[in-house]
């Protein structure tokens, strides 16, 4: 038994059919144009028939578009309705032209009846395309359910019209679309090859009923289109919007049109039918082609505007008519309607359209006002939660959305949020970063609107506006962070001025005390007993020397004295040789110049390598260290390398780690503890040095402070 099921064109035939399509319509718009040039528009006006370049480009489009389709998803039921209707329309306007063109010979050249009836008759199939493409769109496949038959139905009542125009009597069918009698050079031909014999009060019925039928038609193609588009998600719902796009687009169109001559109405169809195909091919094969929310949303919003200029301009240029023109004649009227204009309604309207992009769009035409609005509003507000208030308020305005969010991170670790509006459901974060650091985020909502899509000039404003909100989060960070290193300056300056209160007092009181009763005792005694004194003043001594020796270490906790005797690198030298154990060798690196370091810096940098060297000796287990100092880009640099067991980095900082770091922060640098080149564990620290001028103001401060140490550590030598 033979298989009588048509085998389904292969892969290789379809993307083939496509271009082939294509190749028809480019063949029919070429003869189109090239006849069209050879017809008078005496004869043309005679005919009734306007020169149908339209159909041309129209079939070109949709060719075009049913091509691409094809070669991207062979098979796709749209692709052949787009190709198929576009070879089909791209025919129907070269019949047309060879209609035009035959009839200006007496009698018409052969082949002017089958175009009369390709192009009147057949033409009206056309009336298919938009039903099917509403149906079909974007899978190519029809509703399923009770939703098909309403479907199959409504494609059903499209076609009356075609069906019965194809059968009735020519003259019949012209009286009924509302022309004028027949044309005296069409009469000639035979225009009814098929022809129903039927009354033509019937037929004039059928054609009324057809007519009637054909936009209640439509009715069923749009509630599917609104049904799969509130029934879509993700990429199908993508793919509706596109659709959606250009139905906004063709309206549009059209109310234009209307404003022009009529004359133009040829021209709407056209440039309809070309964004519909385009919109339709982009939605079918790469629906992320570009942001279609963001050009719909503009679409609209442009759309509105131009429509309201419109409108105005026709309402104040009619009204200046009515009120002038009967006291005017025709050149006084011109010259005053350019006064008008030039003068008085063209800076009205500019202004008009500013303030209505303004309220449709927010004050983003104006970069300068809003930039330099943000800029004001920081200089007056007072705390960090009111500058970051303020930008929330200036992006909010400036781009006409509902939220913004402006979340920085505090000294603390914990996150300050200012929000502005009602948080929506789904939000995007903006990065807000300064010098290459993230220190918060913007946030607004995802999904953008009509009035929230951004243009390139937008961005940039944005961009603008983030940069001036990074620089206040910063001022804000700043601001907490200054606080809060005052409070803990404060605060260790009142614990250090507690423990040498403590220790002077519980220390060094009580031996002096005791120092002074013993020579109290000597006094008194001496006259009487002279080896009673003598011992008295002994034990004195032992506790005055024992009280240097306290003085000596609390002078140390200050400041190390070696740093004044034999500087920074000498220091570190003395203390290498005191850590040094057997097996661990540690070696200082000859540093360069590091004269005239700041008093602090020393201070610094010695207990970053004292902390450094104690851990490499407790903990490291190396055979080796090396500890580097040197001056590199303005700042002291402080290296401590070693060839021990490395450090984990997931282990959690200890309190000599945290140490490290906090000593190189309070003076605006930092320290860094990682993996050395070759093994084991480097400890860098960057501590920045003043400039010049600034570094001599702070030697000249140092020398009344630190003699104080120095003295005491002398006299302790002593």
């Amino acid at each position: 038994m033979h298989d009588m099921t048509a085998p389904a064109p292969g892969p290789r035939q379809r993307p083939a059919a496509g271009p082939a399509l294509l190749g028809v319509a480019v063949t029919a718009a070429t003869v189109s144009v090239l006849l069209g040039l050879r017809v008078s528009d005496a004869h043309r006006a005679l005919l009734e028939l306007q020169w149908r370049w339209g159909d041309s480009v129209a079939g070109l489009a949709l060719a075009a578009g049913g091509a691409v389709v094809l070669g991207r998803r062979p098979g796709h039921r749209l692709g052949w309705v787009l190709a198929g209707f576009g070879a089909w329309w791209a025919l129907d306007g070269a019949a047309a032209a060879w209609l035009a063109f035959a009839t200006t010979y007496t009698p018409a050249l052969p082949g002017a009846s089958v175009a009369f009836f390709v192009f009147q008759r057949l033409g009206a199939w056309l009336l298919l395309l938009l039903p099917l493409l509403l149906l079909l769109f974007p899978d190519g496949r029809l509703p399923t359910g009770r939703w098909r038959a309403v479907s199959v139905a409504s494609l059903v009542m499209t076609a009356l019209l075609p069906l019965a125009l194809v059968a009735a009597p020519s003259d019949v069918a012209q009286v009924s679309s509302g022309a004028e009698s027949m044309p005296a050079p069409l009469r000639a031909l035979e225009l009814d090859p098929v022809r129903v014999p039927l009354p033509d009060p019937v037929w004039s019925a059928l054609l009324q009923v057809a007519y009637l039928c054909l936009p209640l038609s439509l009715v069923v193609p749009f509630a599917v289109v609104v049904r799969r588009y509130r029934g879509a998600g993700g990429t199908t719902r993508t793919q509706m919007r596109w659709l959606l796009w250009a139905a906004v687009v063709d309206l549009l169109v059209m109310l234009t049109i209307r404003l022009l001559p009529d004359s133009s109405g040829s021209l709407g169809l056209t440039v309809a039918v070309v964004v519909t195909s385009a919109a339709v091919a982009v939605g079918i094969v790469r629906p992320q082609l570009v942001d279609v929310d963001r050009l719909l949303g503009g679409t609209l919003v442009y759309g509105l505007l131009l429509a309201s200029t419109w409108l105005l301009d026709l309402v104040l240029l009619g009204t200046a008519g009515r009120l002038l023109g009967p006291r005017l004649d025709d050149g006084e009227g011109l010259v005053l309607a350019v006064f008008v204009v030039s003068v008085l309604y063209a800076p009205l309207r500019h202004r008009l359209w500013r303030l209505v992009r303004r309220v449709v769009l927010g004050e983003r035409d104006d970069p300068y006002r809003v930039v330099s609005g943000l800029a004001e509003l920081l200089e007056e507000s007072d705390d960090s939660e009111a500058q970051l208030t303020a930008v929330a308020r200036t992006v909010a305005r400036a781009f006409r959305v509902r939220y913004v969010g402006v979340e920085v991170v505090q000294v603390s670790g914990e996150r300050l949020l200012v929000e502005h509006g009602e948080r929506p459901d789904a939000t995007q974060a903006l990065p807000i970063s300064y010098r290459g650091e993230r220190i918060g985020r913007l946030l607004v909502p995802a999904v953008a609107g009509p009035r929230t899509g951004l243009s390139a000039a937008d961005e940039r404003l944005l961009a603008d506006v983030v940069r001036q909100t990074a620089a206040a989060a910063r001022a804000v960070h700043l601001a907490a962070e200054l606080q809060h290193s005052r409070e803990r300056l404060v605060t260790a300056v009142e614990d250090e001025r507690r423990r040498l209160r403590r220790e002077l007092h519980d220390g060094l009181g009580p031996t002096l005390a005791a120092v002074a009763s013993r020579i109290d005792v000597a006094r008194m005694t001496a006259p009487r007993s002279p080896e009673e004194a003598d011992r008295s003043l002994a034990l004195a001594r032992e506790e005055i020397t024992g009280t240097l020796a306290e003085v000596r270490r609390l002078v140390h906790g200050l400041r190390p004295p070696a740093l004044d005797d034999v500087g920074l690198p000498g220091a570190v030298r003395q203390l290498a040789e005191r850590l040094r154990r057997p097996g661990t060798e540690i070696r200082v690196a000859e540093p360069g110049d590091l004269g005239d370091l700041p008093a602090a810096v020393e201070v610094a940098a010695f207990r970053i390598v004292s902390e450094a060297l104690a851990n490499v000796v407790r903990h490291a287990g190396a055979s080796y260290c090396t500890v580097r100092l040197g001056r590199e880009a303005g700042a002291l640099v402080v290296e401590v390398g070693d060839d021990g067991c490395g450090i984990d980095p997931e282990a959690p900082a200890g309190v000599g780690l945290v140490s490290l770091r906090e000593r190189a922060a309070e003076l605006g640098g930092r320290c860094a503890v990682t993996a050395g080149p070759d093994g084991g564990t480097l400890v860098r620290a960057e501590l920045p040095l003043p400039d010049a001028g600034r570094a001599a103001a702070a030697d000249a401060a140092p020398d009344a402070a630190k003699p104080a140490g120095a003295a005491l550590a002398a006299e302790g030598r002593r």
